[in-house]
């Protein structure tokens, strides 16, 4: 008879699991050349959002009546370096930090319910695309990006560690890119989907730099080590100083602004509407944008340290929610209207979490998500049902009104200019952002060029016999 530990252990696993399976059986049918018929992969995802559904709702019910709190699971390290002592005179951890990245997932009131929410909503969405994609000749491209979507999610809900949850964060960042361009024969979609892409890559990069100052600080990335376990979230207290908690929540805040399109980084939400709307819903209206509230709520024990800090998540979360209620009224198509007020409401939520309403901030994510999956999912027939975008427009869209009455005319066009040019945040991050980056790397790239050339007395790449300007093959030396 297996008690309440072991049961946990063995629901918290198969949690994990199940969407892992199904990555592995619809990747591996589509890369052998023979895709599952649209039944089989309907049925297929159906069962593992229901069977991994129920695995976590029996996590909750255990913790629940056992008033477990925390239930760490471990999976190993992924690599472990042991400090280097060459004089043999003893090792001194806090000099010589024990270095390991290690696998581990965390069910606690924060991970609980998000994963949840994530088999939840996929298993909507899920049934939803069945019929809405049906016969579409990229139904099972769908349904595997759809599916590594989905175990990304699980894996940056439950990760314990950094190094977990950044693995999580990019399964969802190259299904999110690939599904914005998932209408590939219209150059539309692949170039939003590259904005989306280079977005998602500023955000890594910071995710990535936190992790690197969590290990040189702690020698590990362990949520529990850095966060504190006793007592468990939300109230457990991070294991660091107010400068390095202001070091660190730094980077994790513009990596949080990059996922969730906060500003600077609002622009690409309405580019990413060009994926098919089941996608726009499960992403955009529901998990993929509160995925930066999230991680901001995983890591509030750091906010807290920083008077600063805290302060600069409410201005970030204020200021978004204004704009994008500003700019969600000049929008004049619905998904792209539907997405700017997501946003308004990622806003508040990210403000609440800098005012330290962790549990008020976490409702409201569960709350907001459901309600748009809902009416992205209801855009496609809204419109069909009124027939004029008009009448959809003024009757169905919240908070939407023709005129600003306490605003004077001449300010008026101004910030209309500011909303349907969505903030000029596109052409900020590529005359600011994105150029002097590609520059970078491109004159990196010329100077290893010239290296190697000399190294090697003549062209050393196969593209450099290319000559410039006509394309055409230089001639051999």
């Amino acid at each position: 008879m297996l008690d309440h530990h072991q049961l946990l252990d063995l629901l918290g696993t198969a949690v994990v699991v199940v969407p892992t399976l199904l990555v592995a059986a619809l990747a591996l049918a589509t890369l052998i050349g023979r895709p599952l018929p649209e039944q089989v992969t309907s049925r297929l995802v159906q069962v593992a959002m229901t069977v991994g559904l129920v695995a976590a709702c029996g996590v909750l019910a255990i913790m629940l009546t056992t008033g477990t709190r925390h239930v760490p699971i471990h999976l190993g390290n992924w690599v472990e370096i042991a400090p280097s002592d060459p004089l043999g005179h003893g090792q001194d951890d806090q000099a010589h930090p024990h270095f390991h990245f290690a696998f581990k997932f965390v069910f606690d009131r924060l991970s609980v319910p998000f994963v949840i929410l994530t088999f939840l909503l996929c298993g909507v969405i899920s049934a939803f695309a069945s019929k809405y994609l049906h016969r579409e000749p990229g139904f099972n491209r769908f349904f595997v990006f759809y599916a590594l979507f989905a175990l990304g999610m699980v894996l940056t809900s439950l990760a314990g560690t950094i190094e977990t949850l950044f693995t999580g964060w990019e399964l969802v960042g190259i299904s999110s890119a690939l599904l914005v361009a998932f209408f590939q024969e219209r150059t539309g979609p692949v170039s939003n989907g590259l904005r989306v892409w280079t977005v998602y890559r500023v955000s890594d990069a910071a995710l990535l730099l936190a992790a690197v100052v969590l290990h040189h600080l702690r020698g590990a990335g362990d949520f529990d080590a850095i966060l504190g376990a006793t007592p468990p979230w939300p109230d457990s207290h991070a294991a660091l100083t107010s400068q390095q908690a202001l070091i660190v929540g730094s980077l994790l805040l513009v990596a949080a602004a990059g996922k969730s399109a906060l500003i600077p980084f609002s622009g690409w939400l309405p580019r990413a509407m060009e994926g098919p709307t089941p996608s726009s819903a499960i992403f955009y209206g529901a998990l993929s944008v509160h995925l930066g509230a999230f991680l901001l709520l995983r890591v509030s024990p750091i906010l807290e340290l920083s008077p600063w800090l805290s302060g600069a998540v409410v201005v970030l979360g204020l200021t978004t929610s204004i704009f994008a209620a500003l700019a969600g009224r000049a929008q004049s198509d619905i998904k792209s209207a539907l997405s700017f007020a997501s946003l308004t409401q990622v806003g508040l939520i990210v403000a609440e979490i800098g005012l330290g309403l962790r549990y008020i901030a976490l409702i409201h994510i569960l709350g907001h998500a459901s309600l748009r999956t809902l009416q992205f999912l209801r855009a496609s027939s809204l419109l069909q049902d009124y027939r004029m975008m008009e009448d959809a427009i003024g009757s169905r869209l919240p908070g939407r009104t023709a005129e600003l009455p306490l605003v004077p005319t001449s300010w008026r066009i101004w910030l209309y200019r500011l909303a349907i040019e969505r903030g000029y945040f596109d052409v900020f991050l590529a005359d600011y952002i994105a150029r002097p980056i590609l520059r970078a790397l491109r004159a990196c790239d010329a100077l290893e060029r010239r290296w190697t050339d000399l190294i090697t007395a003549g062209p050393s790449r196969e593209s450099d016999e290319l000559a410039p300007g006509d394309g055409s093959l230089k001639e051999p030396t």
